[in-house]
């Protein structure tokens, strides 16, 4: 059965307390995917993150990020050649490159997609490895959750496995359980003890019950919320003390299952934005611990409507450039940033500069148009006030 595409789902994909299914020793995808469209432009969000100017300080070369997903589609053209062989926790098989969802493809695609003449989307750290590890296929479409899943267990054993055969230094978790639970704390304590960055998204549901997220609520993890193109809390991103920092999340550019791309939308999309950051400062500064990471991109992070710590926005908008660049001591509190970010439509702006100059040229002549009035009705007085004098010089009136 071929499975909706993720344009349809604003939704992280989930685990749930259920029976796996069937082990496969050879899992093959129901169908191949459709050709989806190449997208030509630049998305807003590599507008303003920038990694063609980020890559002069750091591509995330020689990281390692696990994408503990559905898979990652190693043959789209953008991921071809960054795509390490990982590991299939879900059917068995030891080969995590291959997706029937696409989500995991769209996740890695933010983190480490190439730069290609053929569209100006590309990811933050194109210069980091993907290992792909297949744990569920689960999404959230129009609130239902569909497609195979695995345990709480599995997922545990995936987060190890990343860890300590997968060499991950970094771990994205684009997905949430629904319960606390205890194999896959510990789990997320091994990889923050063992100094991998865990990285996960805090869910999409804070208009129906904000329920508690996991593993982004756990100790050790950087939780992302979700932000629109506008740089303001997308309504679905969830908000408590789990969220450290926000990221570009509704909408978002990806590549697709194959190729082309496509716009999608969720915290699912944030939370790679983060885990890419973070690649980018373990290839600048290698020795930076898990906390120390998320130490300086908070400390870095952009002012966020919320203040400076808040549920909604956590410590504040993303900025790698500035992750990278600042200087900060041990213990430095989130300084003011020097530039708010504002990620507004470049059509908008144009128009605004357009409307300002025109509002500027219509004061001018409205200036001129005044003065010359003026001129007019002083020329007037002076004509009347020679003809009453028969235009003889003005003096002392005569006998």
């Amino acid at each position: 059965m071929v499975r909706r595409g993720l344009a349809a789902a604003a939704g992280v994909l989930v685990l749930l307390v259920l029976p796996a299914p069937a082990a496969r020793a050879d899992n093959v995808c129901d169908a191949p995917p459709k050709q989806a469209a190449v997208f030509k432009g630049v998305p807003l969000e590599d507008q303003v993150y920038t990694p063609t100017r980020l890559a002069s300080l750091a591509t995330g070369a020689g990281v390692r990020v696990a994408v503990i997903d559905s898979g990652v589609d190693a043959g789209h053209p953008q991921l071809t050649g960054r795509v390490d062989d990982g590991r299939d926790f879900l059917h068995g098989d030891p080969d995590g490159r291959q997706d029937c969802v696409g989500h995991g493809t769209a996740v890695a695609s933010i983190i480490a997609a190439a730069p290609s003449p053929a569209t100006g989307f590309q990811g933050l750290a194109p210069g980091a490895t993907i290992v792909p590890v297949r744990i569920t296929e689960q999404e959230e479409i129009d609130g239902k959750a569909v497609g195979d899943r695995g345990t709480p267990a599995q997922f545990a054993q995936a987060i190890n496995w990343a860890v300590d055969e997968g060499d991950a230094q970094v771990i994205n978790l684009s997905l949430v359980m629904t319960d606390r639970n205890d194999e896959v704390d510990a789990a997320i304590k091994h990889a923050h003890d063992a100094g991998v960055v865990v990285v996960a998204a805090v869910g999409n549901h804070a208009t129906d019950g904000n329920p508690a997220p996991f593993p982004a609520a756990d100790d050790g993890v950087i939780g992302v919320g979700a932000v629109t193109s506008g740089g303001v809390r997308a309504d679905f991103s969830q908000r408590g003390d789990y969220v450290d920092l926000v990221a570009f999340g509704a909408p978002v550019t990806v590549a697709a299952r194959g190729a082309g791309h496509q716009n999608v939308q969720g915290t699912s999309f944030s939370a790679p934005f983060v885990s890419a950051a973070a690649a980018l400062l373990l290839q600048r500064n290698p020795g930076l611990t898990p906390d120390q990471v998320l130490q300086r991109l908070q400390a870095t992070a952009d002012p966020a409507p919320g203040g400076e710590r808040s549920p909604e926005y956590g410590a504040g908008l993303l900025n790698p450039y500035r992750a990278l660049t600042e200087e900060l001591g041990p213990n430095q509190h989130a300084p003011v940033a020097p530039v708010v970010m504002r990620p507004n439509d470049p059509e908008a702006e144009a128009l605004a500069a357009r409307r300002a100059h025109s509002q500027d040229s219509a004061m001018l002549f409205a200036g001129i148009g005044a003065g010359v009035v003026l001129l007019l009705a002083a020329a007037a007085i002076v004509v009347r006030a020679g003809r009453r004098r028969g235009w003889q010089a003005a003096g002392p009136e005569q006998p």
